[in-house]
């Protein structure tokens, strides 16, 4: 990848941080951001991450749980290849929908609202799924849990990048976000337990009543004082910030007795001056939010960018994720369970490489994190596919390593992008950026499924009606 692949780590730094007090910006709404940006961690941030990454994790187990059902779904249903990739696809075009859908709606109504209807879609929609029939039902089922599922993770980012200091934030967001590749461990682990004994309604059963739980939970939670503010809506956002400081002076309180919490100074107008009523009306960073905007010349170099990374980094790690538990259990004829705790290897490995990301992330850069690890992940691949793929071990062991690397930079990417935003475009600019993840996540297992008869004869044997049957060990 060229040196120009990422946009420096200053300016993400200078246009997505603390910074983004503009100059457009009233005092009032300067000095606002500027306190918000001086509060150290507290409950009050930790209290929003749980809620928020519960969504997100969530959302993980929703979007990868039709894959760990898929190889009891193939000798249920009769499924070819193609029935295979269209279903998995499905939820992905869904999930295009949404991040687009709600990404909007989160810059002209609020990140709160948004995220809670999203993960109200994809909870209500994963009780629905339980009862499709057929192969059509759980395409239109999946399609609908997509677009709450799309919506809730880009909203979510930009909420938990807003909240986070300039200073650690790759590592407060990292840590974040490792929810989501716990999230999908959990779904390969769980499904290893219930689907074998309990059939594979029970995966959509899980996800979907604590989601209708943690709904309620996101409604309680505080607006992003930076989308208030850049509203205009300072009253609002000035009482969440007070909010927060509480909560900081009461952990030094805790920690350190004796020691009193120093907030950032309150605005004060200068004595005998008058603030002009047009500094506090919404203006430039305020005015209203046109997606358009992010392709003018300002904006279009990193957002290209930024997509072509969205699209391939999403490409290798969907493709591999959604057909790797139906490759182990018909082509390597791994049995059931076997090959679900085969193919949930992956995202332990994610879970590791990114343990080790969130502690290293703001000392390396996310240039140089996202370009060494494509690099890695391109290299193992290219070497499985010239030793042949025909032994299962090699198999799982190059495409774990390969997963993990390439997936690494999944949550990098949701961590990098709100950064190279203002805040008025974050929610749509992130938004968009994954619109293209889901692309290439609906194009690359239709994709597998069009070339598998042409590549992998033995997986035109395998995937046959004579496949195991729903209760298979």
């Amino acid at each position: 990848m060229p040196a120009q692949a990422m946009a420096s780590e200053s300016a993400a730094t200078a246009i997505g941080g603390d910074q983004t007090a503009s100059l457009d910006r009233s005092p009032e709404a300067a000095r606002l951001i500027a306190r918000f940006g001086h509060i150290p961690f507290s409950a009050w941030h930790r209290r929003a991450r749980i809620v928020m990454g519960s969504a997100t994790f969530l959302d993980a187990f929703d979007a990868l749980s039709l894959a760990f059902a898929m190889p009891i779904l193939v000798g249920l249903w009769h499924l070819t290849p193609v029935n295979v990739g269209w279903l998995i696809g499905a939820s992905y075009i869904g999930q295009l929908v949404g991040a687009l859908f709600f990404s909007r709606l989160a810059e002209s109504r609020g990140r709160i609202p948004s995220a809670g209807i999203a993960t109200a879609i994809m909870s209500v929609m994963g009780i629905v799924c339980i009862f499709a029939g057929s192969l059509q039902w759980l395409f239109v089922c999946r399609l609908v849990q997509g677009i709450g599922v799309g919506g809730e993770m880009p909203v979510a980012a930009a909420y938990i990048s807003e909240l986070s200091r300039a200073h650690g934030r790759g590592r407060f967001f990292i840590l974040y976000e490792l929810l989501f590749p716990i999230g999908l461990m959990a779904t390969g682990q769980i499904a290893t337990l219930l689907v074998p004994a309990f059939g594979w309604e029970t995966l959509f059963l899980v996800g979907a009543v604590p989601g209708l739980i943690v709904t309620v939970a996101l409604w309680r939670l505080p607006e992003s004082p930076r989308w208030l503010i850049n509203r205009g809506r300072l009253d609002e956002a000035r009482t969440i910030i007070e909010q927060a400081e509480a909560s900081a002076a009461r952990r030094f309180a805790n920690e350190e007795p004796g020691y009193t919490y120093s907030r950032f100074p309150p605005f004060e107008p200068l004595k005998g001056a008058a603030v002009p009523a047009s500094a506090m009306a919404p203006t430039g960073d305020m005015a209203e939010t046109r997606w358009r905007e992010l392709l003018s010349p300002v904006y279009r170099a990193r957002t290209l960018i930024a997509w072509l990374l969205w699209a391939s980094a999403f490409f290798v790690a969907n493709g591999l994720n959604n057909w790797m538990p139906t490759l182990y259990h018909t082509v390597y004829s791994l049995p059931l369970r076997d090959a679900l705790r085969a193919a949930s290897l992956t995202n332990v490995a994610q879970v590791a490489v990114l343990l080790v990301c969130a502690f290293c992330i703001d000392r390396i850069g996310r240039r140089n994190w996202t370009t060494g690890f494509f690099i890695l992940s391109t290299v193992l691949l290219v070497a499985l596919a010239f030793s042949g793929a025909t032994s299962v071990a090699v198999v799982i062991v190059m495409a774990t390593l390969a997963y993990g690397a390439v997936a690494s930079n999944n949550a990098v990417l949701y961590l990098y992008t709100p950064e190279i935003y203002p805040t008025r475009l974050r929610a749509i600019g992130t938004g968009l950026a994954t619109s293209w993840l889901r692309i290439a996540s609906a194009v690359a297992p239709t994709l597998v499924a069009m070339i598998m008869p042409q590549g992998c004869s033995p997986c035109l044997r395998s995937l046959r009606p004579s496949a195991p049957s729903q209760r298979s060990a």
